[in-house]
C-alpha cells in the first residue's frame, strides 16, 4: 500500500468528479496488483468483500476502530437520524441518470458504509454522522508496466461543527459571537 498525492485521484475521469465538487480529498491509496489486467477490477471487489470485514483487520485498527465506534455512542454521532439519507442527503441523489440505473454494489453487514455505484473500473460508498459525509471511492488505475492497481481516495466533507478542523470551528464560533 501506497500512499498518493491528490493528482492520483483528480488526474484520471473518475465518474465521480462529475457529483462530489463539495466533497475534499482526504487520502489517496494505491494497492499493488501484480498481474492485473484492464477487466480485473470486479474481480478485485469481490476479493476484498471476501476477506473484508474489520474482523479481518490487524488488531490495531480493529482498536482504533473500537475506540471510533465507542466514543460516536457516548457522544450520539453515529445515530441513524444524523446519517445518510436523514440529516445527510445521499450522493444517489446525486446521480446522473445513467449511474443512477448502475449497479450499486451489494450491502454489506461488515462495513458500515452504503453503496452509491459500481461500474467496471469505479465504486463509491458512503457514509455520514454528526460529523462527516465521507465517501470512499475505489478506482481501477492503469500502471505504466501495463499491470492495474487498485486506489482507493476518501472525500470528505464537514457535517456539523465537530466536523470542521480546529481553525474552522474557531472561525465559526468567532463569527457568531455577540
Amino acid at each position: 500500500m501506497t500512499r498518493l498525492g491528490t493528482s492520483a485521484y483528480t488526474g484520471l475521469p473518475w465518474r465521480i468528479h462529475e457529483f462530489t465538487g463539495d466533497f475534499q480529498v482526504e487520502d489517496t491509496w494505491a494497492f499493488r496488483t501484480p498481474g492485473a489486467g484492464p477487466g480485473d477490477f470486479p474481480v478485485m471487489l469481490a476479493a476484498m468483500r471476501e476477506r473484508g470485514g474489520l474482523a479481518n483487520q490487524p488488531a490495531p485498527v480493529r482498536f482504533l476502530f473500537a475506540v471510533r465506534w465507542k466514543l460516536g455512542a457516548i457522544f450520539g454521532w453515529d445515530k441513524p437520524s444524523a446519517g445518510v439519507g436523514a440529516r445527510v442527503a445521499s450522493l444517489r441523489d446525486r446521480l446522473p441518470a445513467d449511474l443512477r440505473d448502475a449497479p450499486r454494489g451489494p450491502d454489506s453487514e461488515q462495513l458500515p458504509l452504503t453503496p452509491v455505484y459500481e461500474l467496471g473500473t469505479e465504486a463509491a460508498r458512503e457514509l455520514a454522522n454528526k460529523t462527516v459525509h465521507t465517501v470512499m471511492h475505489l478506482g481501477w488505475a492503469p500502471r505504466p508496466d501495463g499491470d492495474h492497481e487498485l486506489r482507493m481516495t476518501v472525500l470528505v466533507k464537514p457535517n456539523g461543527l465537530f466536523g470542521r478542523p480546529p481553525s474552522h470551528r474557531s472561525a465559526t464560533w468567532s463569527s457568531t459571537r455577540p
